[in-house]
């Protein structure tokens, strides 16, 4: 069995926002798999299902983004879940382009306080995440306003286009192919990198 936990946070005033990249997708998962995401429980809204033959849970944690391990640490304990194989968490990152995602078998927090917490929780580094570009903080605003704020109807076109790709993702670690995604969407966020114009000073 797999848990997939989006990060977020709860209410209205946050959906949407960069900061909660990781619920939008989970509800993308959600709607392609026809997972039912109405069970309140492990301090969060979840759903069970199915997704290429394995199991999962799909979890969207309702502690707020600082306290995410809380919740993520619950639900893999309930289950007995072995992080580094069966534990998969989409968040936002702001080192990553809009619409760019990145597959990781493990890593550190990289200043992010819902990994920081869930690692934690968790007691390890060792857990599969899918980090969802929204890209670089402009150098005026301050950090909290600008992972808080909603995006530009550009970027959004481009993060909703992420959704489908951190799905296929999602579908290929799923089944034990993480190197697979790794090297398929690793690669091509450098590749777009490379082709990206110079900008002129």
């Amino acid at each position: 069995m797999y848990l997939i936990a989006g990060l977020g946070n709860p209410t209205k005033q946050y959906e949407h926002t960069r900061h909660n990249i990781g619920f939008d997708a989970v509800t993308y998962l959600a709607d392609r798999y026809h997972i039912s995401m109405n069970t309140k429980k492990f301090q969060g809204v979840c759903g069970s299902g199915v997704i290429e033959g394995q199991k999962v849970l799909l979890l969207m944690p309702q502690t707020y983004m600082n306290l995410s391990g809380r919740s993520v640490g619950e639900a893999a304990a309930f289950y007995k879940l072995d992080p580094a194989s069966e534990v998969i968490i989409i968040y936002d990152d702001i080192a990553l382009e809009p619409g760019s995602i990145r597959v990781r078998k493990k890593g550190s927090a990289g200043g992010h306080n819902g990994i920081k917490d869930i690692i934690a929780h968790l007691g390890t580094q060792e857990f599969q995440r899918i980090r969802v570009g929204v890209g670089e903080k402009p150098k005026e605003y301050d950090l909290a306003d600008y992972v808080l704020g909603r995006f530009s109807a550009e970027d959004r076109k481009r993060v909703d286009e992420a959704f489908g790709h951190a799905a296929d993702a999602v579908s290929l670690m799923v089944q034990g192919e993480t190197d697979e995604a790794m090297n398929r969407y690793n690669r091509k966020q450098k590749q777009e990198q490379k082709q990206k114009p110079e900008k002129k000073e």
